[in-house]
């Protein structure tokens, strides 16, 4: 929530680009959940346990700081944008999906939605933040990237990996389509250099662990998401450097 609110009220980028590709992230979520949603069907695999999990991408703990490191401070200020959108949408239309019904008390505690919205009235109205507080920010917002890695690898030596063969198919799937709807959108919009590089980056992620935490809180077949997200992550070590490789040349 730090990384969020702090990136948002000092973000280089302009507003209007910010809103492009806010739009543009919605947009790709919307065809992630249409193309996870009827390959799922065809395949007869219950949408409850999986589709959150192939439309919603680690953007926050990889996609974050691969974004900075590839692209640069201009490439972090456009990931943190797409990674408020998949946040907001994960916690609230991701968790809908997995539990069944809404949870909005569960969904509005999430400190990352707040972080938001106090992000964009402060850097839309230009408030000036205190000396002292925006310093404990951006020591705070700096920690946050190699916490992100750290507990990113926690997280995943911890998880147990069950059905090998079917999550990595469905790992596939769900970086693949992210490659394909991410060029698709960038070219559509017309995004270059680093712009496109963050959000082409962000859309190819693997399945973000959030899925893995809703899945067993609300006792949907959490060993099957929780393999999910350690294959995909696996895979990506693969794809993602030839993705860069791609996108910088």
């Amino acid at each position: 929530p730090v990384l969020v609110f702090y990136s948002l009220i000092h973000n280089t980028v302009s507003p209007q680009v910010l809103a492009t590709i806010s739009g543009a992230t919605l947009l790709a979520i919307a065809c992630f959940l249409l193309i996870g949603a009827t390959v799922l069907r065809l395949s007869g695999l219950p949408l409850r346990v999986y589709l959150p999990s192939l439309s919603f991408p680690n953007t926050g703990n990889l996609g974050l700081p691969l974004s900075l490191y590839a692209f640069g401070e201009t490439g972090l200020g456009y990931a943190i944008a797409m990674f408020a959108i998949v946040a907001v949408s994960n916690h609230t239309i991701g968790q809908t999906i997995t539990a069944g019904r809404g949870h909005w008390r569960e969904v509005l505690s999430n400190p990352v939605i707040p972080a938001v919205v106090l992000g964009i009235l402060v850097g839309y109205f230009d408030v000036a933040l205190p000396v002292w507080l925006d310093n404990t920010l951006e020591l705070l917002s700096g920690l946050t990237i190699p916490l992100m890695l750290l507990m990113l690898g926690t997280s995943l030596a911890r998880i147990p990996v069950t059905a090998l063969s079917r999550s990595s198919l469905l790992a596939l799937l769900r970086i693949g389509m992210g490659v394909v709807v991410g060029l698709v959108i960038a070219g559509l919009f017309g995004f270059t250099g680093a712009e496109r590089g963050a959000f082409v980056l962000q859309c190819a992620m693997p399945v973000a662990v959030y899925n893995y935490v809703y899945a067993q809180m609300y006792h949907s077949q959490a060993d099957e998401i929780a393999s999910l997200v350690v294959v995909s992550t696996v895979i990506s070590v693969i794809t993602i450097p030839l993705l860069l490789l791609y996108l910088m040349d």
